[in-house]
């Protein structure tokens, strides 16, 4: 069975994973040692460390390829029956991250959610639910896709309603990657390219205002807007500032592994969003070239898995999850290299989140069993001209 997975795909997803693992060893030892001095301080721990986050993320890789592991083997047209409900409960939690008592506040958004001992963010694994959904609702429809009243306005109605808790949070990140997806799997199934535009237009004049709401996403965007501003550069725009510096540091060929100096507490969130910058800053531009030369076979290698499905629901969540990886990657990239105003979202497979990664590592499973019955399914397509060449040849024998 496993030897018709993708194995390029497969390799290319676990060196990703190991390749954030060494660099979160890197840039995180000052974000280390602050956050643990303040544990200490509060007596929730006995000593500091410079190695908190790395064995964190090493957890949660851990969790992570054991759900992939989990996903390969269960055959993806299960998510098919339990597309409706698993979307329903992402929904459902959402709503709870509202909810005193069980929300968990990091940072400036509502986006999480406190379990016991453990924390989750609900806008994580509605990217992998909502695929789900919309791929069973899209081959349903698949005649009425290109249709106003019958596709068009119950996609626009479900776009609004996952996106709209999402904006709420406030999630920008999580918002752009989510109708991101959404447009992309409309489009594929067969979507009118006006409905496709009129959709992407719409989730922008609903949710932004909603996003908008928040004075420090007000702040974002005006550092995005104005740059050179001093008043501006040196407060609100000192993060994408610093980020910056990082990239243009490191040149060609970086000053080295563990040699970043941004690190050490002037380039915000260096674990987790703008992770981009102290790669580029250690690495240097020929070495991130690698890096991201494996990011485009992973969109590669998904979306010709998407081509190759057995299925139509194969073909659209393989797609889903490619888009998924894609948009969330260029948009942490455009952020960083400030393209694009801050979002707070992650670099797939490499920044420091749990839910982000566990979301992904599933996401990257089910593709991966999507690939091998695609592969069988291509291998027999191969076989059975042959064998009915060599059926045609003995009767004309006989």
């Amino acid at each position: 069975m496993f030897r018709r997975m993708d194995l390029l795909l497969f390799g290319v997803v676990s060196v990703l994973v190991l390749f954030g693992l060494a660099m979160i060893a890197s840039v995180s030892v000052f974000e280390s040692y602050q956050i643990t001095q303040r544990l200490v301080a509060q007596g929730l721990r006995e000593d500091t460390s410079n190695s908190f986050y790395l064995l964190r993320s090493f957890t949660h890789i851990v969790v992570g390829f054991g759900g992939m592991f989990l996903t390969i083997m269960i055959p993806y047209r299960l998510w098919e029956r339990l597309a409706m409900p698993l979307f329903l409960l992402t929904l459902i939690l959402l709503i709870a991250v509202f909810m005193p008592g069980i929300s968990a506040n990091y940072g400036t958004a509502s986006s999480w959610l406190r379990l016991g001992p453990f924390s989750m963010q609900p806008s994580e694994f509605l990217k992998m639910t909502m695929i789900f959904y919309l791929a069973l609702w899209l081959q349903k429809r698949e005649q009425l896709i290109g249709t106003w009243k019958e596709g068009f306005v119950p996609f626009a109605l479900l776009l609004s309603l996952s996106t709209a808790l999402v904006a709420l949070q406030p999630d920008l990140g999580s918002f752009l990657v989510l109708s991101s997806i959404a447009v992309v799997m409309f489009f594929i199934a067969g979507g009118n390219i006006f409905h496709v535009i009129l959709g992407g237009s719409m989730a922008a004049i609903i949710g932004l205002p909603l996003i908008l709401q928040k004075q420090y996403v007000q702040n974002r965007f005006r550092a995005f807007l104005s740059p050179d501003d001093p008043s501006i550069s040196e407060t609100i725009g000192f993060q994408i500032k610093q980020a910056l510096i990082a990239i243009g540091s490191g040149g060609f060929f970086g000053l080295g592994y563990g040699k970043s100096i941004q690190k050490f507490g002037y380039l915000p969130e260096v674990q987790s969003d703008t992770v981009f910058a102290a790669m580029a800053e250690e690495l240097g531009f020929m070495r991130l070239m690698i890096v991201l030369g494996m990011y485009v076979i992973f969109v590669y290698r998904g979306y010709k898995v998407a081509m190759e499905a057995p299925d139509r629901f194969g073909f659209l969540v393989a797609t889903g999850i490619t888009t998924w990886v894609a948009a969330q990657t260029l948009l942490n990239i455009a952020v960083n290299l400030s393209l694009f105003p801050l979002t707070g979202i992650t670099l797939p497979f490499i920044s420091y989140g749990g839910s982000s990664l566990l979301s992904l590592m599933i996401a990257t499973g089910i593709l991966l069993n999507i690939s091998m019955y695609s592969t069988q399914a291509m291998a027999l397509e191969r076989r059975s001209p042959k064998r009915k060449t060599q059926k045609q040849q003995r009767r004309t024998t006989h």
